[in-house]
């Protein structure tokens, strides 16, 4: 076997260990979650699962990272959506709405949210996980394309990040009740409409004067 089948093989096993540890862990919750149970169902050896991350406690965190990493790649697609290219901001910002909240409400976003819920008391640094790994790394992007229309004109926006805070707030404040921390479906027909609701209140407050709709 050579050294690059060798190594693609280690990195496999790997991937499916944290698949598999962040499935248990969202189901039984962490004092249930066994790593013999974690090894059945990545299909490796319990012994592999400790020879690549040594404890429970480290699998845990891994998990979650890998998570929130996953996490990033999604919502950073979403908001390289959101460009002054075409003629109509308002439907671009919903089209970009639109995808967060569906990057929100994956069946692992709320799986990662009700781990983090359960968890937190006993691992604080979880929290700090997400929020380097994922969350304030979206929300500074946004900022960073909001900022962008601000200088073209298309925005007035004296405090992007504070901005982006606020868009995020506006789209993803309902959906706790709405879907129910995850066990109700929400249809995209009503994603579509929150994320139109959310992208009049934010244009009402961060148009230029003079071209919010309406006026």
């Amino acid at each position: 076997m050579s050294a690059a089948v060798a190594a693609r093989g280690r990195i496999d096993k790997r991937q499916a260990i944290l698949n598999a540890a962040f499935a248990v862990f969202a189901r039984s919750g962490y004092a249930q979650a066994g790593v013999d149970m974690i090894a059945a169902e990545a299909g490796v050896a319990k012994a592999t699962v400790y020879s690549h991350f040594g404890d429970k406690e480290t699998l845990l965190r891994e998990a979650i990272a890998a998570s929130a990493d996953r996490a990033l790649s999604d919502n950073l697609a979403a908001v390289d959506r959101l460009t002054d290219r075409g003629h109509d901001l308002g439907a671009t910002l919903e089209g970009v709405g639109l995808r967060l909240l569906q990057c929100y409400c994956d069946d692992r976003s709320w799986a990662l949210r009700r781990l983090l819920s359960a968890e937190i008391n006993q691992f604080p640094d979880l929290l700090d996980i997400i929020h380097t790994r994922a969350a304030d790394r979206i929300t500074e992007a946004l900022a960073d394309r909001l900022a962008r229309l601000t200088v073209t004109g298309h925005l007035h926006t004296p405090d992007p990040l504070l901005a982006a805070e606020q868009f995020f707030a506006l789209l993803t404040g309902p959906m706790d009740r709405r879907a129910r921390l995850g066990t109700r479906h929400v249809p995209v027909a009503e994603l579509r409409g929150l994320s139109r609701a959310a992208v009049h209140t934010f244009l009402q407050a961060f148009t230029v004067a003079g071209s919010r709709p309406g006026e």
